[in-house]
């Protein structure tokens, strides 16, 4: 049977442990001394990254799909990062001083739209043009919200920038960067993005999936969902906190083609941070690449992932898995998975919905709603 394997499971199991401990371990121990030493009451007050180490693990969705994108414009990622900045500023006890010092830089990069539209093809300038101007007002309704301290609907603003960021660094995109092995030609595969909307029986989950950094694994899943393949599947497996796992029909392990009557396996894919292009075919562990990280990491509640038998990286089909651990477990962005399974998208909404799902419910419905021109169809 195609999933996570189960000695992976318990490998998770104990490292979640772990790392509580020594979370929690570290918070108080940091709380204490900031009160000795400062002089200052710890109700109330809970830092969002005080306690953890150098390179914390971005833990949202969008945010790891905004920086998967293949460009280069570092005033544009500056931008971005600012801007996300203030979630985190807004849970370490509100400080607003920050937020306001965020959206002041953010404003800054803005005065000179030049350096951002620079790398934006010719034939999307108009576009981009008008996506900063939006990003410009959004910012400007950001500082005015900051200084009357509302919380909520700072949120909210950010949110909406955030979304536009998003639009402007995807104009910037020029072509598909890299070619895919020809041995891969006979699978479908995704060059760009693609967003799913999936209906279950506990509510609706919306997905974008990447094929900039998983072209093959994220065309495979377009290509079934394009079929109707996933509807009607149940949700086989769950594991509280873990893993919540569907796609085998009753008469398989994976997809059988209708035209060749045979079994497709799936590559094992994944795009390192720095390389231009993905491995194939071999985990990162194998490839004794172990402090390498990947483009699309375990690091988000919701990441999707290809199932695969635990002793054929190159077997996987359409079996796949949501990740359901707890984040800011594994603070340094590294957890057992990232490097031995393939990411190939995130859930962007429907969270809540994810959180209550369980082995048994089902899949109504599964459709592509945007990007599906992206979908390279086989061609042997």
């Amino acid at each position: 049977m195609l999933r996570l394997s189960d000695s992976m499971l318990n490998l998770l199991k104990a490292k979640l442990k772990n790392s509580l401990k020594n979370s929690l371990r570290k918070k108080l121990t940091l709380l204490l001394s900031l009160t000795l030493f400062l002089g200052i009451t710890t109700v109330g007050w809970t830092p969002a990254y005080a306690a953890l180490p150098a390179g914390n693990a971005i833990t949202d969705g969008k945010a790891l799909l905004r920086y998967a994108l293949p460009i280069d414009n570092k005033p544009v990622r500056q931008l971005q990062a600012s801007i996300e900045d203030i979630s985190n500023q807004l849970r370490a006890n509100k400080r607003w001083s920050a937020v306001s010092s965020d959206v002041k830089k953010a404003s800054r990069l803005l005065e000179k739209p030049e350096k951002i539209l620079s790398s934006v093809p010719e034939a999307r300038q108009t576009e981009a043009q008008t996506l900063i101007a939006q990003i410009k007002t959004g910012v400007a309704s950001l500082q005015e919200l900051a200084e009357t301290k509302d919380k909520e609907k700072v949120k909210e603003k950010r949110a909406e920038v955030l979304n536009l960021v998003g639009e402007l660094e995807q104009a910037m995109v020029k072509g598909f960067p890299y070619e895919v092995p020809s041995e891969y030609s006979n699978l479908p595969q995704l060059k760009g993005r693609a967003t799913v909307a999936m209906k279950t029986s506990k509510g609706d989950l919306t997905m974008v999936l990447d094929g900039y950094s998983a072209p093959v694994t994220a065309g495979n899943f377009v290509d079934l969902v394009k079929r109707g393949f996933y509807d009607g599947l149940e949700f086989t497996r769950s594991e509280e906190s873990y893993v919540l796992q569907t796609g085998k029909p009753k008469d398989a392990d994976g997809f059988i083609d209708p035209k060749t009557k045979k079994y497709r396996a799936v590559p094992f894919e994944v795009l390192v941070e720095g390389d231009k292009k993905p491995t194939y075919g071999i985990t990162l562990e194998e490839a004794g690449r172990y402090t390498d990280m990947p483009v699309l990491p375990f690091s988000s509640f919701g990441a999707l992932a290809l199932a695969r038998p635990e002793r054929d990286v190159n077997g996987g089909s359409s079996q796949f898995f949501f990740f359901l651990f707890e984040p800011e477990l594994t603070p340094a962005g590294r957890n057992l998975l990232d490097g031995r399974y393939a990411i190939f998208g995130y859930l962007t909404e429907g969270q809540e919905v994810l959180d209550e799902l369980k082995a048994g419910d089902k899949i109504i419905s599964a459709k592509v709603i945007d990007g599906l021109e992206n979908l390279q169809e086989p061609s042997v």
